[in-house]
């Protein structure tokens, strides 16, 4: 058995530790059976949004037309914008590599690990013991029990990164994140999409209002079908079909594609990792309990990122590699701060998001005020001639304390970063905001503009009741 001061399970915002407890002059084993740099870098935001990126060009060139400009794709290099991808990643990882081989006192395990005693772990054919144990064993890909679903082939969002050809036609399975920017890419590209979700919308734990845009916007680019439930997937000559029943009438329709791509959440790796034999606590579904300092119920064991099942983003799970090598490597009591905690979807509409949202804050009992604001009410949006984004943000009604914000439209996850900012003040309220000039004409006025809008639910509500009325008379 080899004994260090501590072992890191995963070599994603996991690696972040192991580098700071090397830097602490300790004797480190990185655990990781996988490529370095965990889903983030291999198959999750580089890869991800380095693809993105094109579709997104495509469409602002689309959306040109509505202020002037015409232009015609001649070309979409598909071999090529795979390719790029490859090699950034690629390139990322091989710099991982390097500095582990330069790094003293720490060794990597490249075995698929899991625990066998206390404090103790199987890697292949040795064994590793620490005292100190941090596990950021991240999550997979979840794949439901369809009929036929195994039998007929599918791609998920990690073998699609191998595709080196366009499918003519695609049905996603699934209409949450990872869906609805996989439907913005391969749509934008030139594939038919078709994209089946079991909700009644798309990106159904964002804000009402917001989940509905986006449904009613990708809904242009390609088909969506919410209220769906695949049930039995087959082949048909060169064909893949998915039968789902559809929850408002109760009857079954046929989707067929030449591919399938499935996309309806991730699962927990407890199952192979099996930290129940040193009695750390997990959840009915696998997922690593944890306090507010990241601690198992184990002593001397910290999880951090997608291990524990929540807030699965990267910059979430680098923050708190930051709060366990406090915790566990200087001996502090830092807190695992999530009031504040951002995120993004890189569909078209872009979406961004922070804090609560307006049912979560009214159960959690805040006297609220509601303001929004559409991108059409600042100049910088009017001259975009941008139709369908807009600010939502919820303050705390005596104390003006931003509470949470949703954004939608353009820039969407760069313009959220500013209520992020606020979030953090010490007082956590609208007074910078209030106080600073803003720069005319930029979007960012449509977030002072919310603010200005500011009201009781009960109005705001109303409005959005008589705005829903409008669209569907225009429609």
């Amino acid at each position: 058995m080899e004994k260090y001061d501590v072992i890191v399970i995963g070599s994603g915002a996991g690696f972040n530790v192991a580098y700071d407890a090397v830097n602490e002059g300790l004797n480190v084993a990185l655990l990781e059976h996988g490529p370095l740099g965990g889903t983030c870098l291999n198959t999750g935001c580089i890869p991800s949004k380095t693809l993105i990126y094109p579709a997104d060009v495509i469409r602002i060139l689309q959306d040109a037309k509505s202020v002037g400009v015409e232009g015609n794709i001649s070309r979409v290099d598909f071999d090529f914008i795979m390719k790029r991808m490859r090699g950034i990643v690629e390139k990322e990882r091989r710099s991982m590599e390097e500095g582990i081989r330069s790094a003293d006192n720490l060794t990597w395990y490249r075995k698929t690990s899991e625990f066998i005693s206390d404090h103790t772990l199987k890697c292949g054919d040795e064994t590793v013991n620490a005292p100190k144990i941090v596990i950021a064993s991240g999550s997979r890909e979840g794949i439901p029990p369809i009929e036929g679903l195994k039998e007929t082939g599918y791609i998920d969002h990690v073998s699609l990164l191998k595709l080196d050809k366009l499918p003519g036609s695609l049905i996603i399975i699934g209409g949450g994140y990872i869906g609805c920017e996989y439907g913005h890419f391969f749509s934008a590209l030139g594939s038919d999409v078709t994209l089946i979700g079991r909700s009644a919308t798309l990106m159904d734990d964002e804000e009402p209002e917001v989940s509905n845009t986006v449904t009613r916007v990708l809904s242009r680019d390609f088909k969506v079908h919410t209220n769906h439930e695949a049930q039995k997937v087959e082949a048909e000559k060169d064909k893949k079909v998915v039968h789902a029943k559809n929850r408002n009438d109760d009857k079954m329709y046929r989707f067929e594609a030449e591919e399938i791509l499935v996309a309806t959440g991730r699962r927990s790796n407890s199952d192979i990792l099996k930290p129940e034999r040193t009695g750390v606590e997990t959840d009915k579904k696998g997922w690593i309990k944890v306090n507010k300092y990241l601690e198992t119920n184990k002593p001397g064991i910290y999880a951090l990122g997608d291990a524990t099942g929540k807030n699965m983003y990267r910059h979430t799970a680098n923050y708190e590699a930051e709060v366990v090598s406090a915790n566990m490597l200087r001996g502090e009591r830092m807190e695992n701060d999530q009031h504040a905690i951002p995120h993004a979807v890189f569909t078209h509409p872009q979406i961004g998001g922070v804090g609560m949202k307006e049912s979560e804050a009214a159960e959690a009992g805040y006297n609220i005020l509601v303001g929004k604001a559409v991108y059409m009410d600042a100049a910088k949006g009017y001259a975009m001639a941008e139709q369908d984004g807009f600010v939502k943000l919820i303050v705390e009604k005596d104390t003006r304390k931003i509470l949470g914000c949703s954004i939608i439209g353009p820039e969407a996850p760069v313009m959220i970063q500013q209520v992020v900012y606020l979030m953090n003040t010490d007082s956590q309220d609208l007074t910078p905001l209030m106080r600073a000039q803003i720069i005319h004409p930029t979007l960012s006025e449509v977030i002072t503009k919310a603010v200005g809008n500011l009201e009781e639910p009960e109005s705001y509500h109303e409005k959005l009741r008589l705005e829903e009325r409008g669209r569907e008379a225009r429609a």
